[in-house]
C-alpha cells in the first residue's frame, strides 16, 4: 500500500502524521514546540532554536516511520507549518542566528519605518499582505540594522519549512504561499518584486527561488534518512503555508467554500481565481496571496485566538488540573464544562482577544485583551466563556468583512482545527455566525493538506479535487439556536464597540510596558 507523510511545524508541536491515499492516519509522531527567551537584557525577545526544530521534528518523524512494517510504503513528503518566521544560513547551510518567533516585539521600529517609506497600501498593491510586526522582511531589515555582519555571511534566509526541506534533501527553496508572506512577493508575477526590495533595501540574493506547491524538490539525503528513518531517496515535495495546506482536503480551493481553521490562530479564507489588490480590500485587513492549489489566490483574514485560551488554561486552570489528576480525564474537559455551563452572555462579560495584537478586519500592533463588564458575581466559568464567545464575535467581524468588502456569500462554512472537537465551542460559533456550521471527519486537516501535496507531486492524484474526493469525509453540522441568533447579535454590535473604546489606552499601555 502506498502512503504519505505531512510534516506540521506549528507554534505548540511538531507533527508527522502518515496517511494512506484516503486520508486515514496510519501513523504519526509529535513533539513540543518550544519557544526560547534567551536574552536577559530583552525577557520579551522569543525565539524558536533550529537545533530544537530539527532534533524533535526528527524525532517525531522517526516515532512515525517506526510504526510501519515497510518505511518504503512512504512515497513522498511535503512540510508545511507557520509563516513568516525564518533563519540566516551560509553556504554551507549552518544556520547563523535563531528564528525571530512570530511572538517577538522587537521589529516594532521596522514596522512603524516600513508603513512611512512604503506604506500599507503599496505593499498591498503588490504583495496583497497585511502589515504585521512579525513579517518576514521586517526581520531582514531588524538584521541588517543590528546584526549586519551575520547578514553579510548569510546565503540565503530560510522560511521555516523551506529550513526543514533544505535538512532533509539539501535544497534552498521556497514556494509560492511561503514567499508571499514576506512583504516581497509579487502576487501578479508570483516572483520577488523587484520594486519592493529596491525600496526596502534588502538583497534578492538572500530570497530562495520561489516555485508552486506540489514541486518535487529532491529526496531524503543519507544524513536526513539517518536522522528521521525515511528511506534514502524518498521525495521531498514543496508543501505549503499551514492554513492554505488545510484548505485543501476540505474543498476550500473551490470558490464559495469558507473554512475557519482554528488553532493557535484562527484564519477564516476562501478562494478566488485572481488576486485583487485594491485599496478597498486592503482596508479590510484581510490578505491576498497564492494558495497552495494551482492557478488559485486565497482571501483570508486571520487573528490569534487558541492561544488565548492556552494562557488561561496556564494562568487559572490549576483547580481544573488538580481535578483531572484525581478524578481521571483531561483538565481542558472542566474547564470548558465550566464555561458551557454559564449562560449565554457570560453574565454580561465580554472579551476583546488582542493579547498579541489586533488582526483582521482591524490591523493594529498596539492593541491589547481586555475583560470588560466584570461585576462582583462573574465566575471563572464566566471568564473562560467569555473568551470563547470574544473569539467567536471576531470570527464573525472577520466574515462580515469579507462578504461587506468582496462581495463573497458562502456557499458553506467549514471548521477544521483542534477546536472542532469541542462542541461546546462548535455550537457556540455557529449560534454567533447565525449559519450552520460543518465539521468535517478530519483529525488533522493541515498535515493532511502537505500530504496530498506530496500525493499530487508524486503523481499519486491527479489534481486537487481528485485528491479531495478520495479523502474527504463529512462529518457533523451544527444548526445555529434560533432563539440565540438574535441575542448574539445584538450582543456583536456592543462588541464592536470595544476595539474603538479601548483604542487609546491599549496604545498608552503598550508603549509604557511593552516598547
Amino acid at each position: 500500500m502506498d502512503y504519505l507523510m505531512g510534516i506540521d511545524l506549528g507554534s505548540t508541536s511538531l507533527k508527522a502524521v502518515i496517511y494512506d491515499l484516503h486520508g486515514n492516519t496510519v501513523a504519526s509522531g509529535s513533539r513540543p514546540t518550544e519557544r526560547y527567551n534567551p536574552y536577559p537584557d530583552h525577557p520579551e525577545w522569543t525565539v524558536w532554536q533550529p537545533e530544537q526544530i530539527w532534533g524533535d521534528t526528527t524525532a517525531a518523524i522517526k516515532e512515525a516511520v517506526s510504526q510501519l512494517d515497510d518505511p518504503r510504503q512512504i512515497k513522498g513528503v511535503a512540510v508545511t507549518g507557520m509563516g513568516m518566521d525564518g533563519v540566516p544560513v551560509d553556504e554551507a547551510g549552518r544556520w547563523l542566528y535563531p528564528f525571530i518567533s512570530w511572538h517577538d516585539p522587537r521589529t516594532e521600529p521596522q514596522l512603524r519605518w516600513w508603513q512611512e517609506h512604503i506604506g500599507a497600501e503599496k505593499g498591498f498593491s503588490i504583495g496583497g499582505n497585511t502589515l504585521w510586526r512579525f513579517n518576514t522582511a521586517l526581520r531582514l531589515l531588524w538584521m541588517a540594522e543590528h546584526e549586519p555582519e551575520i547578514l553579510a555571511r548569510t546565503d540565503k534566509w530560510l522560511l521555516i519549512e523551506d529550513f526543514l526541506n533544505f535538512m532533509l534533501c539539501g535544497r534552498k527553496a521556497t514556494d509560492y504561499t511561503m514567499a508571499s508572506c514576506t512583504l516581497l512577493f509579487d502576487q501578479r508575477k508570483l516572483d520577488w518584486s523587484e520594486e519592493v526590495l529596491a525600496l526596502a533595501g534588502i538583497k534578492r540574493r538572500l530570497l530562495c527561488d520561489a516555485y508552486p506547491s506540489g514541486t518535487v524538490l529532491g529526496e531524503v539525503t543519507p544524513r536526513a534518512a539517518e536522522a528521521t528513518g525515511l528511506p534514502l531517496g524518498t521525495p521531498v515535495i514543496l508543501g505549503g503555508h499551514d492554513y492554505l495546506c488545510g484548505a485543501l482536503p476540505v474543498g476550500a480551493f473551490q470558490p464559495g467554500t469558507v473554512l475557519d481553521l482554528t488553532g493557535t490562530w484562527e484564519i477564516v479564507l476562501t478562494a478566488i481565481p485572481e488576486p485583487v489588490l485594491t485599496p478597498r480590500v486592503q482596508r479590510l485587513g484581510v490578505t491576498v496571496e497564492a494558495h497552495v492549489a494551482r492557478n488559485m489566490y486565497a482571501v483570508w483574514g486571520g487573528a490569534v485566538a487558541a492561544e488565548m485560551l492556552e494562557w488561561y488554561r496556564k494562568e487559572y486552570g490549576f483547580a481544573a488540573k488538580q481535578r483531572a489528576g484525581e478524578e481521571g480525564g483531561v483538565d481542558w474537559n472542566y474547564l470548558m464544562a465550566e464555561a458551557a455551563a454559564s449562560p449565554p452572555g457570560a453574565r454580561g462579560v465580554m472579551f476583546l482577544p488582542h493579547m498579541s495584537a489586533a488582526g483582521c478586519p482591524v490591523v493594529d500592533a498596539r492593541s491589547l485583551g481586555a475583560f470588560v463588564g466584570l461585576s462582583n458575581f462573574v465566575t471563572q466559568g464566566d471568564m473562560l466563556r467569555a473568551i470563547v464567545e470574544g473569539l467567536d464575535y471576531q470570527v464573525l467581524d472577520i466574515i462580515t468583512a469579507l462578504e461587506g468588502g468582496l462581495g463573497i456569500k458562502p456557499d458553506k462554512l467549514v471548521v477544521v482545527g483542534g477546536a472542532a472537537r469541542n462542541k461546546f465551542w462548535m455550537q457556540n460559533k455557529a449560534d454567533v455566525a447565525g449559519r450552520a456550521i460543518e465539521v468535517p471527519e478530519i483529525e488533522e486537516a493541515t498535515p493532511l493538506g502537505a500530504a496530498i501535496l506530496a500525493g499530487i507531486g508524486v503523481g499519486l492524484y491527479r489534481d486537487e479535487q481528485d485528491a479531495f474526493e478520495q479523502v474527504y469525509k463529512p462529518g457533523q453540522t451544527y444548526e445555529p439556536n434560533s432563539e440565540l441568533v438574535p441575542r448574539y447579535g445584538e450582543w456583536f454590535k456592543i462588541y464592536r464597540q470595544l476595539y474603538p473604546s479601548l483604542k487609546p489606552i491599549s496604545h498608552q499601555l503598550y508603549e509604557q510596558f511593552l516598547l
